[in-house]
């Protein structure tokens, strides 16, 4: 499915993306050494079993990638001019190696660009769900949204 439109989206509307992923110690370790992010709660099982979790962490960046890039299709693939930024991105729980990720998108807010003509601005709100309906990241973002092109109205 394309990305929807601006005109598409609708505050108060709830998208449950079809994709999930299971994350893998290779992903963890993979990004936290591409990223130089070297906190042994991420790389160092030894260090970690003396941990409040007991085991590594999956770096919270890496889960915000994926949460933000599981949304693409549903949401902005071939739609979108730019993301704007992030105004708010919490963690409330946890993600380990083997714990399997959904998303679900809440539409928040929309508004018409006030310097474009060609495009409206949306705030999303993506939620990283794991496999026990836990939270694991609650990310609000928002992005520059094409407008329907003429030819399509």
């Amino acid at each position: 499915m394309a990305g929807l439109y601006f005109e598409e989206f609708e505050p108060g509307m709830v998208i449950d993306h079809p994709t999930r992923r299971t994350v893998t110690e290779a992903d963890n370790t993979l990004f936290s050494v591409m990223t130089l992010n070297l906190a042994p709660l991420h790389l160092d099982a030894e260090y970690s079993k003396n941990s409040i979790y007991g085991q590594r962490l999956v770096n919270s960046l890496f889960i915000l990638g994926l949460v933000s890039g599981i949304t693409v299709p549903e949401t902005t693939q071939g739609t979108t001019l730019g993301n704007l930024g992030f105004e708010q991105i919490k963690f409330p729980k946890p993600v380990f190696h083997g714990d399997t990720i959904h998303v679900q998108t809440k539409i928040e807010a929309k508004r018409e660009s006030k310097s474009r003509n060609d495009s409206g601005i949306v705030t999303f709100r993506h939620l990283g769900i794991n496999q026990r309906d836990e939270v694991v990241c609650d990310a609000l973002r928002v992005g520059l949204m094409m407008k329907r092109p003429a030819e399509q109205a």
